[in-house]
């Protein structure tokens, strides 16, 4: 089965003084989706954007001809609920929330698509699947984190190769269209390994937002997919 690569800079690694202007020239550079974590200082150590800056960048998230450009909102918080329902309404696409942070993951699950989302579950580098049997029907996205959650600019844990193989099995056993997402520590060097590995969405921070041309590293991990 073919797949369709998509790449996700992660605003986490973006000037912050000018978030409306590195949106629309990662975007310009050749983004597929913009990656917009949440961070709360109680689930992850950091604090960083709420509903409110989302809602600002939704205009800003769109291309040249003016087609909207996915914002992919990865909930670092708990509880889920009330913000996945706020993030909605400010303008997100797609939100992806940590199992271990909801009471009720299928719950959570019907909420965010009850609100027009798509939805999906992201795992820690240390955390089992098992809840990915049960939720699948409602899932649209699985994020698989290559680092600890909380800072940008990590290494890349390699035992999540492993656990992207067993995930792209559930996903292709089902016959659904489930997005397999990898954020953390991706760059142009490792992008084809993790790929193959079964990935199809790859965030990446400091590896775009931390070179002086986006538009050239996005092309040189568009090569390395092609390869």
């Amino acid at each position: 089965m073919s797949r369709t690569f998509r790449i996700a800079p992660s605003l986490l690694s973006a000037d912050f003084a000018r978030l409306g202007e590195e949106v629309r020239h990662v975007i310009d550079a050749g983004a597929d989706w913009i990656h917009f974590d949440v961070m709360d200082n109680h689930y992850v150590p950091n604090l960083t954007f709420g509903p409110m800056i989302c809602q600002a960048l939704r205009k800003h998230s769109v291309k040249a001809d003016g087609t909207r450009v996915p914002i992919d909102v990865h909930l670092m918080v708990q509880p889920v609920d009330a913000l996945a329902q706020a993030f909605a309404k400010a303008g997100a696409d797609i939100i992806t929330f940590h199992p271990d942070a909801s009471a009720h993951v299928d719950r959570t699950l019907q909420l965010i698509k009850a609100e027009g989302c798509q939805a999906g579950l992201v795992f820690n580098p240390a955390a089992p699947l098992d809840v990915l049997e049960w939720v699948l029907d409602k899932v649209d996205v699985v994020l698989l984190m290559s680092v600890n959650p909380g800072f940008g600019g990590q290494s890349f844990i390699d035992s999540t190769l492993r656990k992207a193989e067993k995930v792209r099995k559930i996903i292709d056993a089902s016959g659904r269209d489930i997005r397999l997402e990898i954020d953390g520590g991706v760059k142009v060097d490792n992008i084809r390994r993790v790929a193959d590995s079964g990935a199809d969405t790859f965030v990446a921070g400091s590896a775009i937002f931390g070179q002086p041309d986006y538009k050239a590293v996005i092309d040189a991990m568009r090569q390395q997919l092609a390869a």
